[in-house]
């Protein structure tokens, strides 16, 4: 049985990866999972100077899932480059890096500095709001999509893939968008806004009022989009959006996804991942499938 999949030229031993923010850069959870059976490890976001978050409180359960307003808190490059990439390099897994920013020269500092590094892929994230144009996350105009697609890629050494926000009137637009610019690949689906609150303290439930919906509520959305996506670009496509078992990650595959991210479930269960790649060998010898390439996109 074959679960090798290519994305962008690099190849991965399965489609399972881990969704950027639910696993840190793979620490916290070593203990609990054995990197080596990954098919890749996506890093928190990075930017190029550390970030402090969000104000207090900014995570809140809800029905079938979670909102986050963290911010993309993180140490910066230089504390990344010297503490993360040597831990993951341990491991005989591939290497994502997430790369935010709040300007166009913010993201390309950092992917400048990663093309020394031995990384193996860079994910762009879009949902970032961008400070130029009043805090509109990129991701939200299909010409700031091309825009920060163009610039990352004349000085990323590593292929790119640009990770699309789901609050869009039309993905597809903003995936041709990024397909035009020389993207090598797409994530999607990054966190819906939604927004909860607490009737007994008469307050939000997050101190940003909203933040980024997660977790399976979001799934049936995730994988429209996805479906829409492949159907709309020829790039292959990093499913994610809510799943948490091997029957999720194949219901991905099938809409067009040739990989596939596992994100809020990491924290109900440390070993979603390594539970969801068996998962899908599960699925396969119960339907006699010999390569995981057989399902991807096999629904039209």
């Amino acid at each position: 049985m074959n679960t090798k999949v290519t994305i962008a030229g690099v190849e991965l031993k399965n489609p399972v990866m881990t969704a950027s923010g639910t696993f840190g850069s793979g620490t916290e959870y070593s203990e609990f999972v054995d990197l080596n059976k990954l098919g890749a490890v996506v890093t928190k976001g990075v930017a190029n100077v550390p970030w402090p978050g969000n104000n207090t409180p900014r995570i809140a359960e809800t029905y079938g899932g979670m909102i986050n307003a963290i911010g993309l808190q993180n140490p910066g490059i230089d504390v990344f480059v010297e503490r993360d990439i040597p831990f993951l390099k341990q491991y005989d897994t591939k290497i994502v890096v997430n790369v935010c920013g709040k300007s166009v020269k913010d993201y390309v500092e950092v992917v400048e500095r990663l093309s020394e590094e031995s990384v193996d892929l860079l994910e762009i994230n879009i949902s970032c709001p961008n400070v130029k144009e009043g805090g509109i996350a990129f991701g939200q105009d299909p010409k700031a999509v091309e825009q920060i697609t163009k610039e990352v890629k004349k000085y990323a050494k590593q292929p790119v893939i640009m990770k699309l926000s789901p609050n869009v009137t039309d993905i597809t637009v903003m995936a041709k968008a990024a397909q035009e610019a020389g993207a090598d690949a797409l994530s999607l689906i990054n966190t819906l806004t939604g927004m909860k609150i607490d009737i007994h303290k008469r307050t939000f439930a997050v101190a940003n009022k909203t933040g980024g919906l997660s977790g399976p509520a979001i799934k049936p959305v995730a994988v429209r989009m996805v479906y829409q996506v492949a159907q709309a670009v020829n790039l292959p496509i990093i499913g994610m959006g809510g799943i948490m078992t091997g029957e999720d990650a194949v219901e991905f595959l099938l809409a067009g996804a040739t990989a596939v991210a596992v994100g809020t479930a990491n924290f109900q269960n440390p070993y979603a991942t390594v539970e969801i790649a068996k998962g899908i060998e599960a699925y396969m010898e119960k339907y006699g499938v010999k390569d995981v390439k057989q399902l991807i996109g096999a629904v039209k």
